[in-house]
């Protein structure tokens, strides 16, 4: 088929693109036989589909460009030291570490942090727990702090996830090397818990040929995030111990049904719009395996027991021929035997309303191709359950969305196989990984109302009378092209709402162009500039929020800076109409660590979170605290900024948050 033609050649020039990485011919795997990345193990289009974090540990040599991948600062110049910033006005910075201070060639190692998540506690609004990918020691890893004053001051604390007990290998202890796409919540009882990938690199960036990776759960027991119980406790686990990195559990997210109200006598089943739950405190984790036979499937599995062990895993992708007929040799899971054409899917994120029913919204690329190809886009799906995870419905469609353009053609090469965000004008330094995923919610008032929001560069601010037109897939990368992607005035991405009034069964994206949606994005400089990196959350009483990046702000659409917004409406259940108010108090510029050659940055997150009570969380990665570097070549050592080729100060990624009002729509 045309696509897995294209990520065929995706596959091939993500090989060369990894050997540039690594520095020189010597350190590609083909040089050096048993040295493989994860990308000399993927699919065509399991290469398309894997997260960008994952993508960037795994591939060979990713998380080694102090090789000489990675551009080195040009200009240096002297700071005084102690430089431990706390705060940006009104924004509250949440990890509380001084940066470290690394090698001018390993920028971001021991200093990033990203990928958000955060979440109130449903029964102490002052309780606040958030997590992210943490560089601190050097890899990546899980990260997390808690407040107990509504996220004005936070503190840290230290996950144990140095290793794990061996439960799947005949030895005590796997000794894990990287982690991150994490998330957080709390269940009913104050108690709050942390969901970590981990993994091990394998023979392309170690000496160790282990390549295992796993999906854990750290619970904290009634003390708000301040500890975590050890070792953690497995939801599914890959031996991967023979040089190779499939299966890769990849992308988890979690949810946790802490509703107050417990259906008396527990029944085996939700009702739908009900009352009471029969699942209080059950925790969910959905995720994407992808396996060698080219799948990348969506998993559940679940405890109910406070995290103490997990059910067997349960797909949650099943099969609807009727929405996935570009199905790439679909094959038969093996656990369940069942086949399923919906065999393509990523960025899954379950949630739970009020009644119990369990959520899970995902990425799939299934869907068939329109007007010979050219229009580029993909689908949202949702599968429910009504029996705390044990079984799912056949997913039904929730939107179409347009994926963000393929880098590679429109920024001057950069981020071969990566989609980004380019700015507008002749400059193409801003090139760092980015897709369109879905996050919803249910209303707390009202659990016939469910909301899942997307980014889409196809929206009712871009239409084709701009200048803006899909013009199918690249034929190098498999990814998304388009008029207009660098002109003023033609392509944007928004966040485009689809919603349902019957508790998920039809929503108004089924059916509704993308084109005719509702967007959160409703200010006169939104209907020209980019948004995305969105998450959706309801207060308690009934008013929703989404958070995002937004370049409407000064010159940031031209410039590449970007800012977060947070949009808000009581326009239930229709809401066309948002409030929408600047959460940065100024704007952030263009990420620098994690650079390729050019020295801008190739990773700044897949996502970022939002929480809410009464008031809106938003959580960002933030870069306009300045990176700190060892002064080259100076005797006795000192402490420098620096600049990159391109003139641009070197900057540090930390994560803030502010509290935000949730005002009714305008």
């Amino acid at each position: 088929m045309r696509r897995a033609f294209i990520a065929l050649l995706t596959l091939l020039v993500l090989g060369v693109l990894f050997a540039l990485v690594g520095g020189s011919a010597s350190h590609t795997p083909q040089a050096q036989a048993g040295r493989l990345g994860i990308d000399d193990e993927l699919s065509e289009i399991q290469e398309h589909l894997i997260s960008g974090f994952a993508a960037y540990s795994l591939g060979a040599n990713a998380e080694n460009n102090g090789l000489g991948g990675a551009q080195s600062p040009t200009t240096y110049f002297p700071r005084g030291s102690g430089a431990c910033p706390t705060n940006q006005s009104s924004n509250v910075k949440v990890n509380q570490n001084c940066i470290n201070l690394s090698d001018p060639d390993l920028q971001g190692r021991g200093q990033a942090q990203n990928e958000t998540s955060i979440k109130v506690d449903p029964n102490q609004s002052n309780h606040v727990i958030a997590s992210y990918n943490d560089y601190r020691r050097g890899d990546g890893t899980c990260g997390v702090t808690y407040s107990l004053d509504s996220g004005r001051t936070w503190n840290e604390s230290t996950v144990p996830n140095n290793f794990v007990r061996g439960t799947f290998v005949a030895k005590a202890r796997e000794y894990y090397q990287g982690g991150g796409d994490t998330s957080v919540d709390w269940d009913s009882k104050g108690n709050a818990y942390l969901s970590c990938q981990m993994f091990k690199r394998g023979s392309g960036v170690s000496p160790d040929l282990d390549q295992s990776n796993g999906l854990y759960v750290f619970r904290s027991t009634q003390n708000f995030g301040a500890s975590w119980n050890f070792p953690a406790r497995p939801v599914v686990e890959s031996r991967n111990t023979s040089g190779n990195f499939l299966p890769l559990e990849d992308k988890q997210l979690m949810a946790i049904d802490n509703n107050a109200t417990a259906c008396a006598g527990s029944p085996a089943t939700a009702t739908p719009g009900g009352s009471c739950t029969p699942f209080q405190d059950r925790i969910y984790v959905t995720w994407t395996e992808f396996r060698s036979d080219g799948s990348a499937f969506i998993w559940e599995s679940h405890s109910s027991n406070y995290g103490e062990s997990f059910s067997a895993r349960h797909l949650v992708s099943r099969n609807n021929a009727a929405l996935c007929t570009n199905n790439y040799g679909a094959g038969t899971v093996a656990i369940t035997g069942e086949v399923s054409q919906c065999n393509e899917n990523q960025f899954s994120q379950p949630f739970v309303g009020p009644d119990g029913v369990l959520y899970v919204v995902f990425a799939n690329f299934n869907n068939p191709e329109t007007l010979g190809g050219a229009d580029n886009r993909n689908q949202i799906l949702v599968s429910r359950s009504f029996d705390g995870g044990s079984t799912f419905e056949f997913p039904h469609k929730v939107a179409d969305y347009y994926d963000l353009p393929d880098c590679a053609t429109y920024q001057a090469g950069h981020d071969f196989g990566r989609a980004c965000v380019p700015e507008k004008g002749p400059t193409t330094n801003s090139y760092f990984r980015a897709t369109n995923y879905p996050a919803g919610a249910v209303n707390p008032t009202s659990p016939g109302e469910v909301v899942v929001t997307v980014g889409s560069y196809i929206n009712q601010h871009s239409k084709e009378s701009n200048g803006c037109i899909p013009t199918g897939l690249d034929v190098n990368t498999g990814l998304n092209l388009y008029t207009g992607v660098k002109t003023a005035g033609a392509c944007n991405n928004d966040i485009v709402v689809s919603t349902s009034t019957n508790g998920g069964t039809t929503f108004t994206g089924t059916s509704t162009n993308p084109r005719a949606l509702a967007t959160a994005n409703t200010d006169a400089g939104q209907a020209t500039s980019d948004q995305w990196f969105q998450w959706v959350a309801y207060t308690k009483n009934g008013k929703l929020a989404t958070s995002y990046y937004d370049r409407q702000y000064g010159t940031d659409e031209t410039t590449g800076y970007s800012d977060v917004s947070v949009s808000s409406s009581g326009d239930a259940p229709a809401y066309a109409g948002w409030n929408v108010q600047r959460a940065t108090s100024s704007s952030m510029p263009i990420p620098t660590q994690f650079p390729d050659g050019g020295g801008f940055s190739t990773f700044w997150g897949d996502y970022a979170g939002l929480s809410a009570d009464t008031q809106a969380h938003p959580f960002w990665s933030d870069t306009r605290d300045p990176e700190l570097i060892v002064c080259p070549a100076t005797t006795p050592p000192a402490v420098c900024g620096a600049q990159n080729s391109s003139g641009a100060t070197l900057n540090d990624q930390n994560a803030y948050t502010a509290n935000t009002a949730v005002p009714n729509s305008k």
